[in-house]
């Protein structure tokens, strides 16, 4: 029959068997997801299909790797902005296009070849039946992002597949794959990736067929997600109940997104599906014009900038890193060999001593276990995977070596050393990267003949967990070198973030501050367990104390000395610094399972941390004074801190912007999500009243001092954002 209406995004193309085809393939994007153009064109194309008399049925597909990855969130920040209303206009339009499509009077199926999230699954849950293919990836991840489904996510899911499921898989945000969507019944059939994208298209025709055969009767499960749930007041009211426990346990105050999410499904379970969806709109634009909604989408939009920021540095490396050599081996080396060889990178690493080497390959070993223990791989990829990690003492094969990671004690004349002999071992062309957390990139070049061809690449322990990667730029690095250290934390799946050079580079400067502050509670008497329940219901998710017990007394204590070498007016070491205290009394923290916590083991193995009254002998010598402090104080004291120090690395120009600043916090630290970020709190609180918590800590020293950059803002209508 031809060709009947094309748009810029997707197109109706009606077949010789009277079967409609509305495929999604945008031309102008690499995916494709629901942004105003594309909502618009739906809306255009159902029109036209509602009014054909001769179609037998509808079958929704994509012309791209994944169908549709879900709406547009860099179009969210304005619309949300306008307040509730206009936020409720902009799901109504979209819930009334959702709703024509599931209100046609023919058969309608949708084909997933891939990734169908948050609107990509609202339009999917319209339709009558649900074809999958086995690769497909489906989910709501809207509360990730502080805000709920408002296309008729919680209406239409506990429809299909339950109120257990829909809150679960709602509250969570997680990917399901198409095994679990046909278990629950979202999926009506999976197709094997073996066959070709005609047989999708095939099963997705067959069910329209039998539908016209008298087989499936199409019209009774579209009616039923028109109704309300068969469920009695007393089940909805135990469900909900239940949900609010389960969910909100320790995390409602911080994102209201679940609680909404909770009451949207259950209020409307009872009611009609127009009834339940105008009670989805109200809960989506109430949440949506949050503090934490603005802060999360803010963190989702900057991630995909982030991203193609560092695609960017990528493309302009002049060769590929296709051989890893890693210098140093032990927890760390044996992490960053791990990360590079999961992906697929051939990875040497060299140790002086056998025994660093077998605890690298051991910490690959576990890493590797655990997967194959949660079945994300076999025994089989296991092996192979660690087969490419190959252990030495010497440095055979390192000129063949793309790139080097340096991950060697945290020693600046050690570093050095070593440094200038595996230059002297490597080709031309090769990079060389430190694994330093604190000492200067620009120093440690100076021990080699190539210093352009080196830079800093600082990853977080434990590697394998921790998203963020610094890149430092040190004052002779060359672009290549950025490029080329990206494009390995890109294909080691890391968040890379390039900053330039300086003592603690951006993380570690703006962390150290924050135990300052730490440290200057200690002294006037303030319990330290009482400072991390403080801190982590501010957000946090563990406290000052238990983080320095997880990153290591005795790494914190050498960091203090680099920190306060490169700035002495801040961050000069008190004459009894809590950290030495404990490392003179040999508790260096979780790793010999005694520091501000002692650490034992549960049933399951895991570490898990207990207040001891010992601790109170060893940092007796720190605390000074006694000062009565309210919990706002408390968070005032370490958050005022890390505050000011990140405004000079923003105005001495060590990171390119608030945005790329606050998800190094958020990757490398787990700054709260739901607070954005350190500059988007600023802006959140008010400018001037982070100003005004300054002024009254001013007399502790310059770490209380707004910037000139602070007070010009505060002298304007602008923020960090």
């Amino acid at each position: 029959m031809g060709l009947q209406w094309s748009g810029v995004n997707l197109s109706v193309d009606i077949k010789a068997n009277s079967i409609a085809e509305l495929k999604f393939d945008a031309q102008n994007s690499s995916v494709n997801k629901f942004d105003q153009a594309t909502v618009q064109e739906f809306r255009k194309a159902l029109q036209l299909l509602a009014k054909s008399e001769k179609l037998r049925g509808l079958v929704l597909t994509s012309g791209k790797s994944a169908f549709i990855v879900g709406a547009d969130i860099t179009e969210f920040g304005v619309t949300f902005a306008q307040g509730a209303n206009a936020v409720a206009e902009f799901a109504q339009y979209q819930l009334e296009s959702f709703n024509l499509l599931e209100d046609l009077p023919f058969p309608t199926v949708v084909a997933i070849n891939g990734f169908a999230l948050g609107g990509g699954l609202e339009v999917s849950l319209a339709c009558d039946f649900r074809v999958l293919s086995e690769q497909a990836l489906i989910g709501l991840p809207e509360t990730q992002l502080g805000i709920i489904p408002g296309w008729g996510g919680t209406v239409r899911l506990p429809r299909i597949a339950g109120l257990e499921t829909a809150v679960d898989w709602i509250c969570s945000g997680k990917h399901q794959n198409s095994a679990t969507a046909l278990e629950a019944g979202v999926a009506d059939a999976v197709v094997s990736n073996h066959v070709s994208n005609d047989a999708l298209w095939a099963t997705a025709t067959s069910y329209i067929e039998q539908c016209h055969a008298g087989k499936l009767d199409y019209q009774s499960k579209s009616n039923s997600k028109l109704q309300a749930l068969d469920a009695s007041e007393e089940q909805i009211t135990q469900g909900r109940s239940l949900a609010r426990s389960n969910v909100l346990k320790g995390r409602g105050a911080f994102y209201p997104a679940l609680a909404a999410a909770i009451d949207a499904i259950f209020e409307g379970a009872n009611k009609s599906r127009d009834e339940a969806l105008a009670i989805e709109t109200k809960h989506f634009a109430a949440v949506a014009t949050t503090d934490e909604a603005v802060a999360m989408v803010g963190n989702f939009v900057a991630d995909q900038a982030l991203t193609r920021k560092a695609r960017n540095w990528a493309k302009r490396a002049s060769k590929a890193n296709e051989k890893l050599a890693v210098l140093g081996a032990g927890i760390m080396g044996g992490g960053i060999a791990y990360s590079a060889a999961l992906k697929g990178t051939p990875v040497i690493m060299k140790d002086i001593n056998q025994a660093g080497i077998d605890l690298g390959l051991s910490e690959a070993d576990k890493l590797l276990s655990k997967r194959v223990k949660r079945g994300q791989m076999t025994a089989e990829t296991k092996a192979n995977i660690l087969e490419n990690i190959n252990g030495q003492l010497d440095y055979d094969g390192f000129k063949s070596a793309d790139i080097v990671v340096e991950a060697v004690i945290e020693n600046p004349k050690v570093k050095q050393l070593v440094l200038a002999e595996v230059e002297q071992a490597l080709g031309d062309n090769a990079i060389i990267a430190s694994n330093t957390s604190t000492i200067s990139i620009s120093y440690l070049a100076e021990a080699l003949k190539q210093p352009g061809n080196f830079c800093g690449m600082h990853f977080f322990n434990p590697v394998h967990a921790m998203p963020l990667v610094e890149v430092i730029r040190g004052e002779k690095t060359s672009d290549e070198a950025i490029a080329r250290t990206v494009a390995l934390a890109n294909a080691m799946g890391k968040k890379a973030v390039v900053v330039n050079d300086c003592p603690g580079f951006l993380v570690n400067r703006v962390l150290f501050p924050y135990y300052a502050g730490f440290a200057g509670l200690l002294s006037e008497g303030v319990n330290f367990v009482r400072i991390d329940k403080v801190m982590e219901a501010w957000g946090w998710p563990m406290g000052p104390a238990y983080l320095a017990d997880i990153i290591g007394i005795d790494t914190m204590a050498h960091c203090e000395i680099v920190m306060a070498e490169g700035f002495p007016n801040r961050m000069a070491k008190p004459e009894q610094s809590p950290m030495d205290l404990l490392l003179q009394a040999n508790r260096l923290g979780q790793k010999n399972a005694e520091g501000f916590y002692i650490f034992e083991k549960d049933q399951r193995g895991r570490l898990q941390k207990q207040y001891n009254d010992a601790v109170e002998a060893v940092l007796a010598p720190c605390r000074h004074t006694h000062t009565e402090l309210m919990d706002e104080d408390i968070v005032a004291r370490m958050m005022i801190p890390m505050v000011t120090e990140m405004a000079r690395c923003l105005e001495e120009g060590i990171i390119d912007s608030p945005a790329e600043a606050d998800l190094s916090l958020l990757y490398g630290l787990g700054f709260p999500n739901f607070r954005g970020g350190v500059m988007r709190w600023v802006d959140t609180v008010g400018i001037n009243n982070i100003i005004a918590m300054t002024e009254k800590w001013q007399h502790l020293g310059e770490l209380y001092e707004p910037t000139e950059g602070m007070r010009a803002l505060a002298h304007s209508s602008d923020g960090y954002y």
